[in-house]
């Protein structure tokens, strides 16, 4: 006879500590009820939430990860650390649905210290979404070896991503609004596209070939790439000297592999 398990998702909470800790303290002072399924993390500010940070609890098996700092303007800092978190959030998503996994399971929110009803009702809200979604994997049914080589390659780009984000995708606006219609917008998808995701794909493709040589089509069939997307990728890297081609056995090799072959 099978045996139905109730899901109870796990949830990983960075938390501003002027802010929304103070506000998530008031709440537990003042027994306002909200769903237990949070693990806090206190920081003195959202803005030393890291990609990192997050990627590292999706990676340990998160269902969620909630960002709560103080409300826009209202930073305890010179440098609005709220506002680098809200761009950081943001680009996150996009590195989310790109990896398999849906956005919906990232959640930053606004919580002042004497808001511990707010707390509350944020914390039922996100819960039961992500008591919707189920445990992470289960309503995006990403294939698990295409999400492997996606996350791997997402950890490995994380600096230069920072560097973009920080370089090109930095608003220069104190408003939420602007913040959200410009991630949303073409010019943001241009840039995440051309600068990140083109260099996500090569990654993954020199993370394949780390295991063995492939040709063209296992590469497109292992990643679940496009193959023309493959071949352009593919060409880029042996005019950079990254990877070499074996004419006679059509099979992709990684830099330097026949040198040690012949030695």
């Amino acid at each position: 006879m099978s045996m139905e398990f109730e899901f109870k998702p796990r949830i990983l909470g960075f938390l501003c500590n002027w802010c929304c800790y103070a506000g998530a303290d008031l709440c537990g002072v003042s027994r306002f009820q909200y769903l237990p399924y949070i693990r806090i993390i206190r920081l003195m500010c959202t803005g030393r939430v890291d990609p990192a940070h997050i990627l590292q609890a999706f990676s340990n098996g998160a269902d969620g990860v909630y960002i709560g700092g103080c409300w826009p303007g209202e930073c305890h800092y010179v440098t609005e650390g709220n506002y680098h978190a809200l761009g950081m959030t943001l680009l996150f998503k996009k590195l989310m649905k790109y990896m398999g996994i849906n956005p919906e399971r990232l959640r930053i929110e606004w919580v002042s210290a004497s808001e511990g009803i707010r707390f509350a009702n944020v914390m039922n809200e996100f819960g039961t979404k992500i008591e919707e979604l189920g445990p992470l994997g289960k309503s995006e049914g990403t294939d698990e070896n295409e999400f492997k080589f996606k996350l791997e390659a997402v950890r490995n780009l994380l600096p230069y991503i920072k560097l973009v984000e920080r370089e090109r995708m930095r608003v220069p606006s104190d408003s939420v609004e602007e913040y959200e219609k410009f991630f949303a917008g073409d010019e943001a998808d241009r840039i995440f596209h051309e600068l990140i995701v083109d260099k996500l794909e090569t990654s993954q493709i020199m993370l394949l070939l780390k295991e063995e040589s492939r040709s063209n089509g296992e590469i497109s069939q292992t990643l679940g790439m496009d193959s023309s997307d493959v071949s352009r990728h593919v060409n880029n890297s042996v005019r950079q000297g990254l990877v070499m081609l074996d004419e006679k056995q059509k099979v992709l090799l990684p830099a330097g592999v026949q040198e040690q072959a012949r030695a």
